[in-house]
């Protein structure tokens, strides 16, 4: 897009913002209509529009200026998690304010109609409006959590799967999962070292890292090196790519430097102890048994479809119990569950549940669903079980509201759940 393009993409968005915030504004001053004369409401007023006119386009300045990856502690990212919050509480807001209105626009319809009465109803506009503000609070709180502790509340699940033909040797045998770390988007190293060791508390026979270890320069990850080495499992540590692993999201301006960022990632892997499985497979044997362990190319919808899952079974007997690595849940729904070399169990990551969204006992939403379906914990179809990792880290949106990050334990188990 040329320059002038993009001038008038954001004067658009400018004026359909600040549109929106008119009438939100509307409803603020309904919600203080008794502080008129008080110090307070003037302070709302200014800080309203300081805000609303401020925000958006300091936000636009320092992305253009700056032009920084939005670290945590970085001005970007401080933008970006303010721009954020405060669209989320807007949001909130206005689904008070604007439902009543449509609610007093029907009021009105039926009064012109039937003569029943006044339509006007001030003492209400004004209670929704102070209820809408209330409200708003609770996501504007929740944020603030998020930005400040989620990003590094490091939470276990654990699952146990059933599975009619697992070898004996293998029944109990436990797989710990991180997927999506993005390193380049820390800044706490002493945070980070927490979920290290969470790792490695549980002890498990297997550890899995399902891709995406930096945001978009293998340098990202050079200061976090020693803490990832520190993983250690019996059975050893596997890895695959995810979409961010392919030096696509920078600014490297050669095909040269590009690969030359990719081999430097590779080397990352091999540093750490990682075995990374590149549209390959592994045995892993345990008392003269084993498993399959497949890892494949990063394959998405939408974001590269590089990973050949032929070239990852050659080798791979039939009738062989399979574990498959692959980033992006896409590729289950759009080749694996349909295979016909059944492959008992897939495990990716890369949604990240968008970092935001609710999850009460069994209950889960996230925007995120709107794109995939499937976007979190466990699937079974045709026979065969996907688990989502939800991330171990955090991008763009430098916080984590509701779904935290994420360590998963799962147990193979014989026989049926």
């Amino acid at each position: 897009m040329q320059g002038s393009g993009i001038v008038v993409v954001l004067l658009i968005f400018l004026t359909i913002t600040w549109s929106i915030d008119y009438y939100l504004y509307q409803g603020v001053l309904t919600a203080i209509k008794d502080w008129e004369k008080q110090i307070g409401a003037q302070l709302v007023k200014w800080g309203f529009w300081i805000l609303s006119i401020g925000l958006p386009l300091t936000t636009l300045i320092g992305f253009v200026v700056l032009r920084e990856p939005p670290k945590a502690s970085s001005f970007s990212g401080i933008l970006v998690n303010l721009s954020i919050t405060f669209m989320v509480t807007k949001l909130v807001f206005l689904l008070f304010i604007l439902g009543e209105d449509i609610y007093r626009l029907f009021y009105w319809v039926y009064d012109k109609v039937t003569s029943s009465g006044d339509v006007a109803m001030p003492s209400r506009r004004k209670f929704v409006s102070q209820v809408g503000i209330l409200t708003a609070a609770v996501p504007f709180t929740a944020f603030i959590y998020g930005i400040t502790k989620g990003r590094y509340r490091y939470t276990v699940r654990k699952k146990t799967l059933y599975f009619s033909d697992l070898p004996e040797a293998f029944d109990g045998f436990t797989i710990t999962q991180i997927s999506d770390v993005h390193s380049g988007s820390f800044d706490d190293k002493q945070a980070v070292q927490r979920g290290i060791d969470l790792i490695n508390e549980q002890k498990s026979d297997l550890f899995v890292f399902t891709g995406d270890l930096v945001n978009s320069s293998a340098d990202e990850f050079d200061d976090y090196r020693d803490l990832f080495a520190q993983v250690r499992a019996p059975y050893g540590q596997y890895s695959i790519l995810g979409n961010h692993d392919y030096a696509d999201y920078g600014s490297l301006p050669t095909e040269e430097a590009k690969e030359a960022d990719r081999a430097k990632l590779r080397q990352h892997h091999k540093d750490i102890g990682y075995k990374l499985l590149r549209d390959e497979n592994v045995r892993i044997e345990k008392d003269g048994s084993h498993i399959s362990l497949l890892g494949v190319e990063n394959w998405g919808k939408g974001f590269g479809e590089r990973g050949d899952l032929e070239k990852a079974l050659l080798g791979v007997d039939t009738d062989s119990f399979k574990v498959l690595l692959s980033h992006d849940p896409t590729h289950f729904e759009e080749q694996v569950k349909k295979h016909p070399k059944q492959i008992h169990l897939t495990l990716s990551g890369h949604t990240h549940g968008m970092q935001m969204g609710v999850e009460f006992g069994n209950f889960k939403w996230s925007p995120v669903k709107f794109r995939y379906p499937h976007w979190a914990d466990l699937k079974e179809e045709n026979g065969r079980k996907l688990y989502v990792n939800r991330g171990f880290g955090f991008i763009g949106f430098t916080g984590r509201v509701g779904i935290w990050p994420e360590i998963t334990v799962l147990e193979l188990k014989r026989g049926e759940a």
